[in-house]
């Protein structure tokens, strides 16, 4: 629907995907969002409709439906029954990055901790923010392990396969590990920002149980904005020199 390979147009798409009023859709409008876009696309009329815009919102809604399932399905395999045949990943693998990400993570902020103790208590609000780069830096690419092993496929303008990369996949991941900071950036910097002030103000001496309440809140609001904004920062399909590929994936190019 929008333009992938503008920043803007990659936003608005992630916004309508993200969008969190999705969630109070009824189960008849979920279906009859599925019916109209299954409708489209065997090219049957859908007098539901009138207009592409009105096809493009039972899309989104019935994609975000099945995506959600998608991911939350993933999410249970790995971490209930964590079959090694059904996984990307093994046992060891998901160990090693569950171990390395929180452990970069508490280390980071610990060792942050202590060097800011007698710092303004701003600064000492922004240590999260540091530990969670830090165990992006460190979770991701141990997730993707394979991928920087054996590298990534490479297509080209017809989809058709010209080689595997270990450059391009080290280059994704880098993207992944970027985009997933600048997620978290807006949250964690201008949440410690708004509870310092408040702080300053008396209001969290005066209120002390409405510290976690307007956190999370505040935190869950800039996130309905920073989470498509982050992931658009990037194209979902990227493109990458030759020249920057390994000498026999261009000979085989």
């Amino acid at each position: 629907k929008y333009d992938q390979s503008t920043y803007v147009g990659r936003a608005k798409h992630f916004l309508l995907v993200t969008n969190p009023l999705n969630v109070l859709a009824t189960n008849t409008k979920l279906e009859q969002a599925r019916q109209i876009v299954l409708k489209y696309r065997a090219g049957k009329e859908v007098p539901e409709c009138r207009s592409i815009e009105d096809v493009w919102k039972a899309k989104y809604l019935y994609a975000v439906v099945f995506w959600q399932w998608m991911n939350q399905t993933f999410n249970a395999i790995v971490n209930y029954t964590n079959r090694s045949g059904t996984s990307p990943l093994s046992n060891s693998q998901l160990l090693t990055s569950y171990c390395l990400a929180t452990g970069g993570a508490l280390a980071t902020a610990l060792s942050l901790n202590r060097a800011v103790k007698n710092m303004n208590p701003l600064v000492g609000r922004m240590v999260p923010l540091v530990a969670v780069a830090a165990a992006n830096c460190i979770n991701i690419p141990c997730m993707r392990m394979q991928e920087i092993r054996n590298g990534v496929v490479l297509l080209d303008e017809k989809n058709v396969e010209v080689g595997v990369s270990q450059k391009a996949a080290c280059v994704g991941i880098s993207a992944v590990i970027v985009s997933r900071i600048c997620m978290a950036l807006p949250g964690m910097t201008l949440t410690p920002m708004l509870m310092n002030a408040l702080e300053r103000r008396g209001f969290l001496a005066k209120y002390p149980k409405s510290n976690a309440p307007i956190q999370t809140l505040f935190c869950g609001f800039v996130l309905i904005f920073a989470t498509p904004l982050g992931c658009a920062f990037f194209k979902q399909r990227a493109a990458i020199k030759v020249a920057s590929l390994e000498s026999e994936v261009r000979e085989n190019i």
